[in-house]
């Protein structure tokens, strides 16, 4: 008995020279660890037209402003607004450390502009994620609690803790069970912009089985914490020309990977479009197939999106007068009410609040990976 104790003591103290180790790269805040590949710098001039209602008192404008990091580097120009010449505040929130310019109109009249110009440059990024070499973690910091909790927009309930249990039997690490929840979302939603909630609501996405990028990943983020991992939403911009702008993708934190990103709804249209495909074959069609899941399920970010506010759910800065689910383009109120954000994707939607005007020149020609079937890696 005696030995047994002494043996159970001797592995107690290796786990927690592990735990110590590990603890050291369990950290939030850690720079993306993936591979940099083919840097693009864009020239953006991005404008949202924001039209309060008549006779408003005060418009608030919460302008979110992509940070330089790991992926992406970022050399500010200029942020004006026109007609009413605002100076605008800029700060960050606490809960994500996003960054806001925030522009605060006394009485207008009519549409208010805003405008962002700056300069970006943004890698391709490819984690290369090996299921083999994911290191294990039996409890998380206090840190990332922010990225295991309920919130109002990625909820986790009982129904996604069974769904967890359902889509993930078996446990087998993070890698091969984010993998095996991915699939089962793409399998159980549709995309559809007309059934969009714009807020990445897990329980929308469970309710309605159709959305778009927000619905899929708020779902893919509520079974990924109910399983025990840390997930979070990204907000970003697509920078070459399309009707709404703002896309979202999701994030794991994989140890030693650390956060790493997944697009699946963009991936479900890429593969949906290799289907529907009269110049492919069947072979062809089941290798491009196989590599689009592969690209998804490795960790994979295009450079013709740069991020502008992660998480979701928390308080703006200066505050709002509510809590955001989410940031897309812009955050505005009048006279202290939400006013309702725009999906100009969304064929059925014909009023807006605000509508963005964007441009981006690019230092070269870049294609879209969702898109360009070329961009995908075949392996023999």
């Amino acid at each position: 008995m005696s030995k047994l104790i002494g043996i159970s003591l001797g592995v107690m103290i290796a786990l927690g020279a592990v735990s110590a180790a590990e603890s050291l790269k369990l950290d939030p805040n850690l720079p993306y660890q993936a591979k940099k590949s083919d840097p693009v710098t864009y020239d953006v001039d991005f404008s949202v037209v924001v039209t309060p209602p008549y006779h408003s008192k005060v418009l608030k404008v919460w302008l979110p402003l992509p940070q330089s990091d790991a992926a992406q580097e970022v050399v500010e120009k200029e942020l004006t607004s026109f007609p009413s010449k605002v100076k605008p505040r800029v700060g960050q929130e606490e809960t994500y450390g996003n960054k806001f310019a925030y522009f605060e109109f006394q009485n207008p009249e009519g549409a208010q502009i805003v405008r962002h110009r700056f300069k970006i440059t943004v890698w391709e990024l490819h984690w290369n994620l090996d299921p083999e070499h994911v290191e294990k973690v039996e409890r998380w910091p206090p840190a990332f609690d922010r990225y295991l909790r309920s919130d109002q927009s990625v909820l986790v309930d009982d129904r996604f803790l069974k769904i967890a249990q359902e889509v993930v039997p078996d446990r087998h690490g993070p890698a091969r069970d984010l993998a095996t929840v991915m699939n089962w979302v793409n399998g159980y939603m549709k995309y559809d912009h007309a059934a969009a909630s714009l807020r990445a609501s897990s329980e929308h996405a469970l309710t309605n089985h159709a959305g778009h990028c927000s619905d899929y990943h708020g779902l893919c983020a509520a079974v990924g914490r109910a399983l025990g991992y840390p997930t979070r939403i990204t907000y970003g911009i697509n920078a070459f020309p399309k009707n709404s702008p703002s896309h979202c993708k999701v994030e794991a934190f994989i140890p030693p990977y650390g956060w790493v990103s997944f697009d699946v709804s963009e991936t479900q249209n890429l593969i949906n479009a290799i289907k529907k495909s009269k110049d492919l074959d069947g072979k062809e069609k089941d290798n491009l197939i196989r590599a689009a899941t592969e690209r998804l399920a490795s960790g994979f970010r295009d450079n013709t999106w740069f991020l502008q506010t992660r998480g979701t759910d928390y308080k703006l800065t200066p505050p709002a007068a509510k809590r955001v689910p989410v940031v897309r383009t812009i955050y505005a109120e009048a006279d202290g009410v939400a006013l309702p954000d725009p999906d100009p994707a969304n064929p059925h939607k014909h009023e807006f609040s605000w509508m963005t005007i964007h441009q981006y020149t690019a230092d070269k020609k870049v294609p879209y990976p969702f898109k360009d079937w070329s961009t995908l890696k075949l392996k023999p």
